[in-house]
């Protein structure tokens, strides 16, 4: 569903033009370089390493995996399959992630072999003629898996007027910066070719083996006794020793499922500004408010005394992260008492535990398990919580790069892994929730009882910053 400048969902609700489809694709001869690539002692990244598990995992148990990430937007006139060509080269050569490539070798460990020349990566273009819109999402979603060194696509759909261009990577390669890393490397690259000006000097990226490299580092030196793995340990502790679990049933998880998607629409603008004013006469901030209010509606829904939240974090902390490629992404614990609270204890408590949690999304929780086996991994359908912000990236990238007009999305592959997604979204008109669950009648009937609760809180608390109310609001006042 379109929430201002951003369209989230999967590719079923992608809807790109139809008509002449062209993919660009690794070369016979790049495919054998990357094959003979060397082992690389640069260690793989936490998220990258879990991620791979994961997809194993899933497929031993014949269970699919949501893998990629796809994002596409549209553009005037015919494309330019020579300057597009130039793009899609440069793009990859200049991302240092794109030349490394994954073994899980057979004592579960993950070793890295990389390309040492980025010139040798080479993608062509492969024309597919016409294809009706199942076709091209068939296309897309069989982009190899992350076992694979090619595992990502890009791609056009040509039409009379417009194409659209689409990039599908294997999540081992990218997080939420997808929007913003790949779309501007590819609107300013491809505008300034076809506009007659040349290649364009795009800023230069930073280097995300470094990351690695700086993760590992900082990781290693970490112990049981170190205030970032306590704080994690007791964060599992007090959810059965993992992560914590969606308040409503989502159905039996060992059955195979694709993904299913809503979004519905929490307040309009006047009440998304009244909800802000009240979250900041709590002292909170809009993001302490998001969080106070799924407290009051899971303890609404379940009678939980304490609400256990996850929300990403990017970890970027440069200019030139800010246009990398890869998985910097951690997991931030939020904890809201929220029994006999009122909104307001409730905005505060949650806004505290947010801001001194910042510094835990550097922790990746598998370095957690490595040191305190007694704890799991985590449960499927752990919930995460995305906040995104259309002040904020990568909203803000799509709005201050004039992108809104190119019908910008993001997608999902449609297959469904362990992890809930809910993101809500604030724009200038409104603040909008979307989820993406395991499509079966149990989870979503749980889904739209789980979103009309909270929905009520957040219109509560809207309605209170409206008509100047006290901040005593509790579970009981908005069920």
């Amino acid at each position: 569903m379109r929430v201002g400048p951003l369209e989230v969902g999967t590719l079923q609700q992608w809807q790109p033009v139809t008509g002449s489809a062209i993919s660009w694709q690794p070369t016979k001869a790049c495919l054998a370089k990357a094959a003979q690539a060397p082992l690389n002692d640069v260690p793989i990244g936490y998220m990258q390493a879990q991620h791979i598990r994961g997809y194993l995992t899933q497929k031993a148990a014949g269970l699919d995996y949501s893998r990629l990430m796809v994002v596409s937007c549209d553009s005037p006139g015919q494309c330019d399959v020579r300057a597009m060509t130039y793009v899609v080269n440069t793009h990859l050569r200049r991302q240092d992630t794109y030349r490394s490539w994954f073994q899980h070798t057979g004592d579960g460990q993950i070793v890295r072999r990389a390309l040492e020349n980025p010139a040798d990566i080479e993608f062509a273009p492969v024309r597919h003629g016409e294809m009706t819109l199942d076709e091209v999402r068939e296309l897309v979603v069989g982009t190899p898996d992350p076992l694979n060194w090619d595992c990502f696509r890009f791609g056009i759909i040509q039409s009379a007027d417009h194409f659209t261009f689409y990039a599908s990577i294997d999540h081992v390669h990218v997080d939420a910066m997808i929007v913003g890393v790949t779309l501007m490397d590819f609107f300013m690259m491809y505008s300034a070719l076809v506009g007659g000006g040349g290649p364009v000097a795009v800023p230069d990226p930073g280097s995300f083996e470094k990351f690695c490299i700086e993760q590992n580092r900082y990781t290693s030196g970490l112990t049981l006794e170190s205030p970032e793995i306590r704080a994690w340990t007791d964060y599992a502790h007090n959810n059965g020793g993992s992560f914590p679990q969606f308040p409503l049933s989502l159905g039996d998880p060992s059955i195979p499922t694709t993904s299913d998607i809503v979004t519905v629409s929490m307040m309009d603008e006047e009440q998304t500004a009244n909800f802000e004013s009240v979250c900041v006469s709590a002292g909170s901030r809009f993001i302490g408010g998001v969080f106070a209010c799924s407290a009051l509606a899971e303890q609404e829904l379940t009678g939980a005394a304490t609400y256990y939240g996850l929300t990403p974090k990017d970890t970027r902390r440069s200019t030139a992260d800010a246009m990398t490629q890869g998985w910097f992404t951690g997991l931030i614990p939020v904890t809201v008492p929220i029994a006999g609270r009122s909104f307001g204890e409730a905005a505060r408590a949650a806004q505290v535990s947010f801001d001194t949690g910042r510094h835990l999304a550097a922790v990746p929780y598998d370095r957690v398990l490595e040191l305190a086996p007694d704890l799991s991994r985590p449960r499927p359908n752990f919930p995460v919580v995305n906040f995104l912000d259309a002040g904020t990236a990568p909203l803000s990238v799509l709005l201050t790069a004039e992108l809104g007009d190119l019908n910008v999305g993001v997608y999902g592959d449609g297959r469904y892994s362990y992890q809930m997604s809910i993101y809500v979204i604030r724009v200038q008109k409104e603040t909008a929730v979307t989820v993406m669950y395991p499509d079966n009648p149990i989870a979503r009937e749980s889904v739209d009882r789980y979103l009309e609760v909270l929905k009520a809180v957040f219109q509560r608390i809207a309605e209170s910053g409206r008509h100047r109310e006290p901040l005593e609001v509790t579970a009981s006042s908005v069920g």
